[in-house]
């Protein structure tokens, strides 16, 4: 019997001085400074629910936004964030790249004028500049629009604005711009005591897409890691959703520059648009949005859907 208990102690002891089960590392590319559209990632790190499933994750801003998606096919790192049309664009180009779950599935682009200009229409755009950040993209999408109106792109003037979009409205540059955030352009737009009137681009010839999505490289993506990163991104979500301003305390402490009257506005736009299922997955939303990158000529062909999407469930 004494034999038995000093056993029992003994192993009690070797559990106690055993290390504890190492974090698998994550790294992840986010597609631009940290925003509250990265609400969930932020939300989960903050509040353990990556180490809760054996994580250990780290968010890292690029300093260039076009090359997260590159890095991630060229092994360079785990995750990184990105935008369906760039994700179907590149899978075109060849490179190994798969969705492997969503952060906002819905479009936040927008075209946008000011409230008090002339425009109030699409079709009173017509021989007026519009201010575009993205070449290709936002041409394609703007055309599409105009095109719902009755004009073409021939019927604007595109001025290269280089994201100063509220800066190119308000100093009349332009007469509207392509590629404003629903969530972010009109509270810039408030905050300088001006309105903005907005028409998205899914309401006027643009089939819907996913705005913000999580790749990885094809040939190396873990499916158990994945399912547990987007497990804690759902558990996220779901506790942020039901106490916005809690998370929004929290939020706005993870980084010195997040504290401020933009983010503050754009995080009760945000979190409503937030992906409830970060797995979720809508192949016919890819399917249909391919197509209209074909005929917009911005690729030659559609690649097969499963060469670029992966469903984690």
């Amino acid at each position: 019997m004494q034999m038995t208990t000093r056993l029992i102690a003994v192993l009690a002891l070797c559990c106690l001085a055993l290390p504890a089960a190492a974090q698998d590392k994550v790294r992840i590319l986010l597609d631009w400074f940290v925003n509250p559209d990265h609400a969930a990632l932020v939300i989960a790190k903050q509040r353990g629910l990556f180490e809760k499933q054996g994580l250990d994750v780290e968010l890292i801003a690029p300093a260039d936004p076009n090359a997260p998606p590159k890095l991630v096919a060229a092994g360079q790192a785990d995750y990184a964030l990105s935008y369906q049309p760039t994700l179907q664009m590149l899978a075109a180009e060849g490179l190994p790249l798969v969705r492997v779950g969503v952060l906002v599935a819905q479009p936040l682009n927008s075209l946008v004028a000011l409230e008090d200009s002339p425009v109030k229409t699409i079709a009173d755009f017509k021989g007026r500049k519009i201010g575009f950040s993205v070449s290709g993209f936002e041409e394609a999408v703007l055309g599409a629009m105009l095109e719902s109106a009755g004009l073409t792109l021939k019927d604007v003037t595109l001025v290269n604005i280089n994201f100063a979009l509220t800066t190119a409205l308000m100093s009349r540059q332009v007469d509207g711009v392509i590629g404003a955030f629903r969530n972010f352009e009109l509270n810039d737009l408030e905050l300088n005591k001006a309105k903005g009137r907005i028409w998205l681009v899914e309401k006027h010839g643009v089939p819907a897409y996913d705005e913000l999505i999580i790749l990885a490289k094809r040939e190396t993506v873990d499916a158990a890691r994945t399912k547990k990163l987007l497990a804690a991104l759902a558990e996220a979500t779901a506790w942020l959703t039901a106490n916005p301003a809690e998370a929004w305390a929290s939020f706005s402490k993870y980084g010195k520059d997040l504290d401020n009257d933009l983010n503050r506005l754009a995080w009760k736009d945000t979190v409503p648009l937030l992906a409830a299922d970060p797995s979720a997955l809508d192949r016919a939303r890819y399917a249909t949005f391919a197509d209209f990158l074909v005929k917009r000529g911005l690729i030659k062909q559609a690649p097969p859907l499963d060469s670029y999407l992966r469903e984690i469930r």
